[in-house]
């Protein structure tokens, strides 16, 4: 058996080899075009930036852009905290560039390595997220970075639970955004419920990293996020019909009866768990709502249909269907199979 776990890994790994040379490479010209960077001032270098974006607009492409965008991260990072990443965590953020995963052990500075792929991909200038599993790490990796940013001429803010709607939206607006899986999550439920722009805070889809993939998309992911507006109209509406229902009078259904009972306003079925009212009560229950008839004719013909003279046909069916087991089994059969 671990011969054969073993020989599936090697398939699993087939070019993984080819690729690691690749980034070693790519990772080794980063760093021989670093002394350039290295002889800018700092105003020259602020204005990389500057460079770059123009540069896309002119038609290159972020991947013309990533050794000289790298070298600049490293090269801001160096001189805001003294300390110069190493060319294992340029290949890290080449892999996050390019939408895999990069598996790194706790120290080996992920933060950093995240920072070299939001960097780049924020150079286009439609905001790019970072999502973490709380409100520490995302305040605390957004002013860990502040600084490297900033001497990128890149602005950062992080986003936290119970923001004020003002400053979320300004926060979104930031070059880089740092935040957790829910409150992005949430914000987008809130974008997509609000009734003009004026309401959206999010601002585009177009980059993210996760941080903790495996905590984020495995475990939080079992957690549904769930949105709703005050029920201020429906709550009125059930308020009324709560007080209508109280007034009414209640019959047991009787299969026997046909045409329903006239001394009751709605008859119960609690076998099938139906009710059925009464023509003179829905006029009363309209009049008491003070409902049109016309637009409430749909509620009413839902009402008739929910009667339970359906439930006897649903009887007769049954009792047809025991009358031929085999057809009943054989659906049985094909419907576990489905």
């Amino acid at each position: 058996m671990s011969s054969q776990l073993g020989s599936f890994e090697k398939i699993l790994r087939v070019g993984e080899g080819r690729r690691m040379k690749r980034l070693a490479e790519q990772a080794a010209y980063i760093t021989s075009i670093e002394p350039e960077f290295r002889e800018l001032s700092d105003d020259q270098l602020r204005d990389k930036t500057v460079e770059f974006r123009q540069r896309l607009e002119n038609g290159e492409t972020l991947e013309e852009l990533l050794f000289e965008a790298f070298a600049a991260v490293r090269e801001a990072r160096l001189r805001e905290s003294d300390q110069r990443m190493f060319d294992v965590q340029l290949m890290g953020g080449i892999v996050l560039h390019e939408g895999d995963v990069a598996e790194m052990k706790t120290g080996e500075g992920k933060t950093f390595v995240a920072s070299l792929a939001l960097y780049l991909n924020a150079l286009e200038g439609k905001g790019v997220h970072l999502v973490t599993v709380n409100d520490y790490l995302a305040q605390r990796d957004a002013e860990w970075n502040r600084g490297v940013y900033e001497r990128l001429s890149m602005t950062v803010s992080a986003i936290e639970n119970m923001m004020p709607f003002a400053e979320r939206k300004v926060a979104y607006e930031a070059d880089i955004t740092y935040g957790t899986n829910s409150e992005f999550g949430f914000d987008y439920l809130r974008d997509n419920m609000a009734v003009s722009l004026d309401g959206v805070v999010q601002r585009s889809h177009s980059y993210a990293i996760v941080d903790e993939v495996d905590s984020i998309l495995i475990d939080e992911a079992r957690t549904p996020l769930i949105i709703s507006g005050e029920p201020e109209a429906a709550a009125q509406i059930y308020h009324d019909f709560a007080r209508i229902a109280r007034s009414l009078t209640g019959v047991a259904h009787d299969p026997l009866l046909k045409g329903g009972n006239p001394d009751a306003d709605y008859e119960y079925d609690e076998k099938h768990k139906t009710v059925a009212p009464g023509q003179a009560s829905i006029a009363a229950a309209e009049r008491a709502l003070r409902l049109d008839r016309k637009a409430d004719a749909g509620l009413k013909a839902c009402t008739r249909r929910s009667r339970p003279r359906r439930a006897s046909r649903s009887r007769r069916r049954t009792s047809r269907s025991r009358r031929s087991p085999s057809r009943t089994t054989s659906a049985s059969t094909r419907s576990s199979r489905a």
